[in-house]
């Protein structure tokens, strides 16, 4: 196949006077295609989505030319701008780094918040500044040191998005947990540390999950792979689900309400797992369809149901 020159429309409007890009080489990939696209539009390379309708996907930065099924003459791409950009590392950091320093503000400085007296505080107060603070200071360590992220930038929005979300829920519970007004657990002891154990065990199959997605993807490479459980009985969740790192989120935090007897931790809980079962849907869909002999006993999230 001999080196093409292709006409780059604007997605949002065709109508503009579209970009050459000549001597495209079939070898060529959709990434090197925005770099040329991007030394003459002037956007960086991160806002540039390639498609080959207008409200098509985006392709792939990995897909060949030669894989597009462009015509040897007029062909056409579509870009479209998604705005400015930010690197997905730097979003997870900052809204994880926020419910680390607003939840045990409520806790530490009570009297500045609720305008009443010190009273002693309950194990279960306690036990939930350690186990929140745990579970985003594991989070902050496994997004610089255990997470290989499959698109380096998401808009920039979202940034607050997220940390609104983020930071709002951890000072929304931390209030009520730390109240002077708390009512402990119905069941006392036995509720807490019932609680208690099944959020240490959640955070810990949590992280093994983390830790072999590691493993299965080779540093700098978007290679995808069918996880399977490995020598970590944790792991073991990958004969149920396939998404058993949120499946062990969403464990960890009722888990953690069932210690706090609180309820607006039930509703973090019910909003987490709502955006995860979607999460889980979609990459479930996408397990299925990439590999052909996907196990067919797993569910995206819950075991056996759903």
């Amino acid at each position: 196949m001999s080196k093409l020159d292709i006409e780059v429309f604007d997605a949002k409007s065709i109508k503009k006077t579209p970009i050459t890009i000549s001597d495209v080489s079939p070898n060529d990939n959709v990434l090197s295609l925005k770099r040329k696209i991007s030394a003459k539009n002037h956007l960086s390379v991160d806002r540039l989505s390639i498609r080959l309708e207008p409200r098509g996907k985006n392709v792939a930065d990995e897909k060949f030319v030669s894989e597009l099924n462009l015509p040897a003459k007029n062909a056409q791409l579509y870009v479209r701008d998604l705005g400015p950009q930010i690197a997905w590392k730097t979003v997870f950091l900052l809204e994880y780094a926020g419910p680390l320093f607003v939840y045990p503000i409520f806790y530490l400085r009570p009297s500045f918040i609720y305008d009443a007296s010190s009273k002693p505080v309950h194990q279960a107060v306690f036990l939930a500044l350690i186990c929140h603070s745990f579970h985003y200071a594991k989070r902050l360590y496994e997004t610089q040191f255990v997470h290989r992220f499959s698109n380096g930038t998401m808009p920039f929005t979202n940034l607050f998005k997220n940390c609104s979300y983020y930071w709002g829920f951890a000072a929304f519970m931390s209030y009520f947990v730390n109240h002077p007004l708390y009512t402990p657990p119905m069941l006392g002891s036995l509720q807490i540390y019932a609680g208690l154990i099944g959020f240490v065990l959640c955070e810990a199959g949590n992280f093994s999950i983390h830790t072999l997605l590691r493993d299965l993807r080779p540093p700098g490479t978007k290679e995808r792979k069918v996880p399977y459980p490995n020598s970590n009985p944790l792991t073991q969740m990958y004969n149920f689900t396939s998404c058993p790192n949120y499946t062990y989120e969403v464990g960890a935090w009722i888990s953690f309400s069932l210690m706090t007897q609180c309820l607006p931790a039930l509703f973090f809980t019910l909003a987490g797992f709502a955006q995860m079962k979607i999460w889980a849907d979609g990459k479930h869909r996408n397990y299925k369809k990439e590999f052909s002999n996907y196990p067919k006993t797993r569910k995206p999230i819950i075991p056996f149901l759903c």
